[in-house]
């Protein structure tokens, strides 16, 4: 099942990263191309709109001077010969230069056949109407006054232009409808431009986005849940699997990862395994030491019963016994409680409280050994958040430790207070003092005098200290007693001082 989904993830995988990137890439590119051509399409077709309305007016302009140019230099010519100006061939030359550049004018800016054809009509028709003008000019003096009447005939001029004026017309018309569909174009073109271009533009945004998608599904989003499942497993959650997905380069990272999870967590347990066969191998001869001698003094007790004369040997004996079957229960009990997870239930509760709840646990051992409680520091109100049940039994242990080290009618001070940053807890008794020098996490029991005793009461409160953050420690004064100090930093305890 899980390779199927395996191989359906890498199936649905949406490639490299590379080809990813090279997606969304050509995508920007294509955005940068598409506002690019909008931006040059927009700058060439009013350019060249531009350019061809500037080359129409030319080509009007310049057809407009060849006219006028055509006129004077008829003008000129019938004035010469009614007046026998014998220089009008000059003025005619004139004339006739600028009509020709004109011409060339006309054919360097033609752009259609069309064109070429209306100004080839319109230069014959020159070129025919400057044989009729040569032949007035060719001489003068020789016609009569007939002939002259007949130049100042309007009709006669009108005659001679006609052709040129028809072929004329034709070209101006021309022009005009080939403006006339320029405006056409202008005008369409400024119709579907606000569609057409939007158009375009959203289509390219719309590839953005979709790149933007599948960057986001194939990278950013598999490799936030890489990160999120990294800081999971990197939490001791070996369990935890990372879904493996994205593209090929997360998803290889995810599967690295869940692999190094897999590695760890057998790492984990091998070592669990080795600890626990470790912490046996150090328990053994810690049960050994406080099973055996219990139970050769129930043998030896058992031993003396069989010699027993009266009654009252028989209910020692049978005391004796039970008290050493109490006291294997209560060490039992005391190991099987080191030994278990603790998991704190932390309450809100004042120091004063803590300590009372646990001195009256005590009464009756203070009233045994008649021994003097001197509580320090009680009026002042600090709260601490703590589990009471586990701390009331790490501070039973130490004062029952100090209790049975003070002498009768001894001293016992219990005092709390704060020094800096930190919420102190001392147990000071006037006993012998400390024959060993308790260390956390060592079960092998010290020398001790108690007839009860479990060895296991210092190493339970050394645990529980160190399930809450707090640090347990003591001073050892020969012949003037032992000091056990507890030590919560203000932020653990939370402490706040009234």
């Amino acid at each position: 099942m899980h390779i199927g989904y395996t191989q359906a993830m890498k199936r649905n995988r949406p490639g490299s990263l590379k080809k990813l990137l090279t997606i969304h890439e050509i995508a920007f590119l294509f955005l940068v191309a598409v506002t690019g051509l909008l931006g040059g399409l927009s700058a060439y077709f009013w350019q060249q709109t531009s350019t061809e309305s500037v080359r129409i007016n030319n080509l009007i302009y310049i057809t407009e001077q060849i006219r006028s140019e055509l006129f004077r230099q008829l003008e000129k010519v019938i004035r010469a010969r009614l007046m026998e100006d014998t220089n009008a061939a000059e003025f005619y030359n004139s004339y006739l230069k600028r009509i020709k550049e004109n011409f060339n004018k006309l054919r360097q800016n033609s752009a259609t056949r069309q064109e070429d054809h209306a100004i080839q009509l319109l230069q014959q028709s020159y070129s025919a109407l400057q044989i009729d003008m040569n032949k007035v000019l060719r001489d003068p003096y020789a016609m009569n006054y007939f002939a002259r009447l007949r130049i100042l005939d309007p009709v006669f001029a009108d005659n001679m232009v006609s052709k040129f004026e028809n072929h004329y017309v034709d070209f101006k018309a021309l022009l005009e409808d080939e403006h006339r569909q320029l405006q056409l174009t202008i005008e369409r073109w400024t119709r579907f431009a606000p569609v057409f271009i939007p158009v375009l533009f959203f289509l390219a945004v719309a590839l953005v986005l979709y790149s933007r998608r599948i960057l986001q599904t194939g990278f950013v989003r598999p490799m936030a849940t890489v990160m999120d499942g990294a800081s999971v497993i990197s939490q001791g959650k070996l369990g935890h699997r990372i879904p493996e997905q994205g593209v090929e380069e997360v998803s290889d990272i995810a599967g690295s990862i869940n692999r190094m999870a897999n590695d760890l967590a057998s790492s984990r347990d091998a070592l669990i395994e080795h600890e626990k066969q470790a912490a046996l191998g150090a328990l053994v001869p810690v049960i050994v030491h406080n099973i055996r001698n219990p139970l050769a003094s129930i043998r030896a007790t058992a031993q003396v019963l069989e010699d027993a004369n009266d009654a009252q040997e028989l209910r020692e004996g049978k005391q004796a016994i039970i008290d050493t079957i109490d006291r294997l229960g209560r060490w039992v009990n005391a190991l099987v409680s080191y030994l278990h997870p603790l998991k704190p239930d932390m309450k809100l509760i004042t120091a004063a409280d803590l300590l009372d709840g646990t001195l009256i646990l005590l009464k009756p051992k203070l009233q045994e050994k008649n021994i003097q409680l001197q509580r320090q520091h009680w009026h002042k109100s600090i709260t601490l958040t703590v589990d009471p049940d586990l701390m009331e039994q790490a501070l039973y242990g130490l004062l029952v430790n100090a209790v049975d080290a003070s002498p009768e009618a001894g001293l016992l001070v219990v005092s709390f207070d704060r020094q800096e940053n930190n919420f102190i807890i001392r147990i000071i008794d006037n006993g012998h003092g400390l024959p060993f020098v308790p260390k956390a996490g060592n079960l092998e029991p010290g020398p001790s005098t108690k007839r009860f005793g479990t060895g296991l009461g210092i190493p339970v409160a050394f645990k529980i200290c160190q399930t809450h953050g707090w640090e347990l420690h003591f001073n050892s004064y020969e012949n003037s007693g032992t000091e056990a100090i507890i030590s919560a930093p203000m932020t653990t305890s939370e402490a706040v001082e009234t």
